[in-house]
Protein backbone atom coordinates (compact mmCIF):
# COMPACT_ATOMS: atom_id res chain seq x y z
CA UNK A 1 0.00 0.00 0.00
CA UNK A 2 2.89 2.33 0.71
CA UNK A 3 4.39 1.74 -2.72
CA UNK A 4 1.21 2.47 -4.64
CA UNK A 5 0.42 5.55 -2.52
CA UNK A 6 -2.78 4.28 -0.93
CA UNK A 7 -1.45 3.73 2.60
CA UNK A 8 -2.05 7.24 3.94
CA UNK A 9 -5.56 7.38 2.51
CA UNK A 10 -6.30 4.00 4.10
CA UNK A 11 -4.91 5.10 7.48
CA UNK A 12 -6.88 8.35 7.40
CA UNK A 13 -10.06 6.40 6.68
CA UNK A 14 -9.44 4.01 9.59
CA UNK A 15 -8.65 6.96 11.88
CA UNK A 16 -11.91 8.67 10.93
CA UNK A 17 -13.92 5.49 11.52
CA UNK A 18 -12.25 4.85 14.87
CA UNK A 19 -12.79 8.39 16.18
CA UNK A 20 -16.43 8.37 15.13
CA UNK A 21 -17.00 4.98 16.72
CA UNK A 22 -15.21 6.05 19.91
CA UNK A 23 -17.38 9.14 20.27
CA UNK A 24 -20.59 7.18 19.72
CA UNK A 25 -19.56 4.30 21.96
CA UNK A 26 -18.51 6.60 24.82
CA UNK A 27 -21.78 8.47 24.61
CA UNK A 28 -23.82 5.26 24.71
CA UNK A 29 -21.77 3.75 27.54
CA UNK A 30 -22.00 6.94 29.62
CA UNK A 31 -25.77 7.03 29.18
CA UNK A 32 -26.09 3.34 30.03
CA UNK A 33 -23.94 3.73 33.16
CA UNK A 34 -25.68 6.89 34.34
CA UNK A 35 -22.74 9.23 33.83
CA UNK A 36 -24.54 12.54 33.34
CA UNK A 37 -23.87 16.25 33.37
CA UNK A 38 -25.60 16.30 36.75
CA UNK A 39 -22.96 13.92 38.10
CA UNK A 40 -20.28 16.14 36.58
CA UNK A 41 -21.72 19.14 38.40
CA UNK A 42 -22.06 17.40 41.76
CA UNK A 43 -19.02 15.10 41.88
CA UNK A 44 -16.36 15.95 39.32
CA UNK A 45 -13.82 13.42 40.58
CA UNK A 46 -16.27 10.52 40.27
CA UNK A 47 -17.36 11.77 36.84
CA UNK A 48 -13.73 11.88 35.63
CA UNK A 49 -13.07 8.39 37.01
CA UNK A 50 -16.11 6.96 35.28
CA UNK A 51 -15.39 8.73 31.98
CA UNK A 52 -11.77 7.55 32.04
CA UNK A 53 -12.96 4.00 32.61
CA UNK A 54 -15.44 4.29 29.75
CA UNK A 55 -12.81 5.77 27.43
CA UNK A 56 -10.27 3.02 28.18
CA UNK A 57 -12.81 0.24 27.62
CA UNK A 58 -14.08 1.80 24.40
CA UNK A 59 -10.54 2.36 23.08
CA UNK A 60 -9.61 -1.25 23.85
CA UNK A 61 -12.67 -2.53 21.99
CA UNK A 62 -12.00 -0.30 18.99
CA UNK A 63 -8.34 -1.28 18.81
CA UNK A 64 -9.25 -4.97 18.72
CA UNK A 65 -12.21 -4.64 16.36
CA UNK A 66 -10.96 -2.03 13.89
CA UNK A 67 -7.18 -1.71 14.10
CA UNK A 68 -5.87 -5.16 14.92
CA UNK A 69 -8.62 -6.94 12.96
CA UNK A 70 -7.73 -4.98 9.81
CA UNK A 71 -4.07 -5.96 9.84
CA UNK A 72 -4.70 -9.08 7.81
CA UNK A 73 -6.98 -7.45 5.24
CA UNK A 74 -4.39 -5.95 2.92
Amino acid sequence: MFMDGSLFKHLAEIDKICHSCLKDMMSKMAKQEGVTEQLKATDQILWVQKMNSIRHRAEEFIMHEYVFAMEGTE
